[in-house]
């Protein structure tokens, strides 16, 4: 075969390849707008075991109110970028991922925030994630974590989710959760029953055995403190009758001071 020739045959195999995969994709576009999105949802919650703040039943929800309707629309035509940021502004929930199948059933795979500590002010209840990021408590579920009541400094308005913005507000929310990580896995962790902020900022800890209150002062050189609650422990409490102490000061570096 001549060069000329078998180019032009090659071209003509490229032109015609090219023709049937457009064919194909338009007939694929086609059959999917044919098909529709049908009733019910599929849902996964990656972190189920752990949390149960989000049911299916409650995406299906919140998916008629704020979607509206999505059940018989075209596959195409469904928003799921949308649909992601509507699970997303969810509270609780920290990711979602939203995909259809040409059968038409629609995926939800969630993940859902992991509080690390719960915060009491008397009038509001609300959880804090590792990173900082307060959301309320909720309706459904609940989880087993250190809760910090009384005179807190953070002003959260019921319903608030996000970040504090001032400043000094955020950076003792990040003390009290390194605190909190500090603790976990420690023999505190099971000992200490309150942890309670005092008229004067200070936080004040109560542990499930003995009357004495541990004045903390703020959530700052943790380790420190915690090894002068147990020098007290070991060298103070063995000394004297049970509970003869009400009060025992660890701001002070190296230094306890305790009271009746």
């Amino acid at each position: 075969m001549i060069p000329i020739a078998r180019r032009g045959l090659e071209v003509l195999t490229v032109l015609v390849c090219a023709a049937v995969w457009l064919f194909t994709i338009r007939m694929g576009q086609r059959d999917r707008r044919a098909r529709t999105c049908q009733s019910g949802i599929q849902v996964t919650v990656l972190d189920s075991a752990q949390r149960n703040f989000v049911a299916k039943e409650d995406l299906e929800k919140w998916l008629d109110q704020d979607y509206h309707a999505y059940v018989g629309l075209p596959l195409d035509s469904v928003n799921l970028d949308r649909i992601e940021k509507l699970v997303m502004s969810r509270s609780a929930v920290k990711s979602c991922e939203a995909w259809l199948t040409d059968e038409g059933i629609l995926h939800l795979e969630i993940s859902q925030r992991e509080p690390v500590v719960r915060f009491d002010d008397g009038h509001n209840g609300y959880y804090a994630d590792a990173s900082g990021y307060i959301f309320p408590l909720q309706s459904r579920g609940s989880v087993q974590v250190p809760v910090v009541d009384g005179k807190l400094p953070l002003k959260v308005e019921r319903g608030f989710k996000g970040m504090p913005e001032d400043p000094e507000q955020l950076a003792w929310l990040q003390q009290v959760i390194g605190m909190v990580n500090y603790i976990k896995g420690s023999v505190w962790e099971n000992n200490i029953k309150q942890m309670t902020v005092n008229a004067k900022g200070d936080l004040v800890l109560t542990l499930w055995e003995g009357r004495e209150q541990f004045l903390f002062g703020p959530p700052v050189r943790v380790k420190e403190k915690l090894l002068l609650m147990r020098s007290y422990y070991e060298a103070v409490v063995p000394a004297k009758d049970p509970g003869y102490y009400g009060m025992v000061d660890v701001r002070f570096r190296n230094q306890l001071v305790c009271r009746k």
